[in-house]
C-alpha cells in the first residue's frame, strides 16, 4: 500500500528529500505522496524513510491502497530501470523492507 500523509502534517518538508522515488511533493497545506511513485521504501530501506524523519509521525501506510511486498519491489525496479544493484537485490530476495521486521 502506498504511504500517505495525514492532515496532522506541519508542512516542515523533512520527508521530501528522504524519498528514494521522489514521490513526495509540497501541497498547498501539507506534503503529498504520489501513490504511483511510492514503494514504501521496499528495496531501499527496512523502514519508511519519510516516517522515520517526520516529527509528528503523519506518514502512514494507506489501507485504501493495499500492495504486497513483491508488487512494491517490482514497482521500485520499474521506477529505477537503470539501477542494476536494486534489481539484483530484489530479484535475489535479499533487500530491505518494512515487511521483514
Amino acid at each position: 500500500m502506498a504511504t500517505y500523509i495525514t492532515d496532522d502534517c506541519i508542512n516542515c518538508g523533512a520527508c521530501e528529500p528522504e524519498c528514494p522515488n521522489e514521490a513526495i511533493t509540497e501541497g498547498d497545506e501539507i506534503y503529498l505522496i504520489d501513490p504511483k511513485l511510492c514503494t514504501e521504501c521496499v528495496g531501499f530501506y527496512d523502514h519508511e524513510a519519510c516516517q522515520a524523519v517526520c516529527p509528528v509521525e503523519c506518514c502512514l501506510p494507506n489501507p485504501e491502497q493495499p500492495e504486497e511486498e513483491a508488487a512494491l519491489g517490482q514497482k521500485a525496479i520499474a521506477l529505477h530501470p537503470d539501477d542494476g544493484e536494486l534489481k539484483s537485490r530484489i530479484e535475489s530476495g535479499e533487500f530491505p523492507s518494512r515487511f521483514r521486521q
